[in-house]
């Protein structure tokens, strides 16, 4: 069977998935909200909020503001829209999202369920998980907007489903590999972005490189007991959808939650920090999802203890990162 994709999401990530098929598929279907940003890449071909300088080939791609148009004329869609708004765009596609073929490249939870996406799509939309794929990095929108060499791994337990996407994936500029481990993969990619507002919050208060390196190496050891704790299997915590994801948002400028956390450690409140972004930062909503995760497994995570207290305690980011310092070892 020949697939029809789609992608929901007009943002970064979403304009990067489109850059990447579009070196592969002839015909892409893409919802991006906004009427009068789809006039705009129609009529200039770039998006004119995020990576302008990719230029697209419109005759391969199909932009419209209607999310059901989209969903309709294909067979996998790929979710890149920020969690926070997720559930209200797909309660507009409930009917037809079921029949279809769903990959989420989105790294974070849904605030509502406080699920991660694939957990939500099976359990409030009744999508099969042999239906649901996974797209993760280590991987940065605005690198492959350079076409800078960049790594992608595709979690899906369907084989067939996810070698086809794997092949579409890859390009002279991205690697590709697919991972069985598609529950693994996705709760690394949620964890990577607590632990990328840590890492930004000791940055912005002035630790240095030897501390980072320290609190990377402490949240590897607990991004791993995290997962084992929820999904245990074969796997190695090395390996670039975990370890490497981690790095590359923990330490890389491009990341915005390491950027959030970098304006809490010099002193912005979290509402004004998240108001001056003009991205979502989707470890916030991940480090509720993580603790209480925690919770309910009677396991103290102490990183993610520690983001929990800063964003959603209030306490002071300058005594909670000291604490966490004596906790490391």
């Amino acid at each position: 069977m020949k697939h029809s994709y789609g992608i929901l999401g007009g943002g970064s990530w979403g304009t990067a998935l489109v850059k990447i098929l579009s070196e592969n598929i002839e015909s892409i279907n893409w919802y991006v909200r906004n009427p009068k940003n789809v006039e705009h890449i129609q009529n200039f071909h770039r998006n004119p909020n995020y990576l302008r300088s990719v230029v697209f080939n419109t005759k391969k791609i199909k932009v419209s503001s209607s999310i059901e148009e989209v969903v309709i004329n294909s067979t996998i869609i790929i979710l890149a829209i920020p969690s926070p708004f997720l559930d209200s765009e797909l309660q507009k596609i409930k009917t037809l999202v079921n029949k279809k073929i769903i990959f989420t490249a989105i790294k974070g939870v849904i605030p509502e369920s406080h699920l991660i996406v694939s957990e939500h799509l099976n359990k409030y939309y009744n999508i099969p998980l042999s239906k649901i794929g996974i797209i993760s990095g280590p991987c940065h929108a605005e690198e492959v907007a350079l076409e800078k060499l960049s790594y992608l791994t595709v979690g899906c337990k369907n084989s067939p489903i996810g070698e086809s996407m794997r092949g579409s994936l890859e390009t002279s500029f991205i690697k590709a590999k697919l991972s069985k481990d598609s529950t693994g993969v996705e709760y690394a990619a949620m964890l990577k972005n607590i632990y990328a507002l840590v890492a930004g919050i000791s940055h912005g208060l002035g630790y240095g490189d030897n501390f980072q390196s320290v609190l990377i190496s402490n949240s590897v050891k607990e991004m791993k007991d995290f997962i084992k704790t929820i999904y245990k299997v074969k796997r190695d915590i090395n390996d670039s959808e975990y370890l490497g994801d981690l790095l590359v948002t923990s330490y890389s400028t491009f990341s915005r939650n390491r950027t959030l956390g970098n304006m809490i450690g010099k002193g912005y409140s979290l509402k004004s920090a998240i108001s001056e972004m003009s991205m979502i930062s989707e470890g916030y909503y991940a480090t509720k999802n993580a603790y209480e995760i925690g919770i309910e497994n009677k396991i103290e995570f102490k990183i993610i203890n520690t983001a929990y207290n800063i964003l959603y305690n209030k306490m002071n980011a300058r005594k909670c990162i000291r604490l966490l310092a004596y906790k490391l070892n």
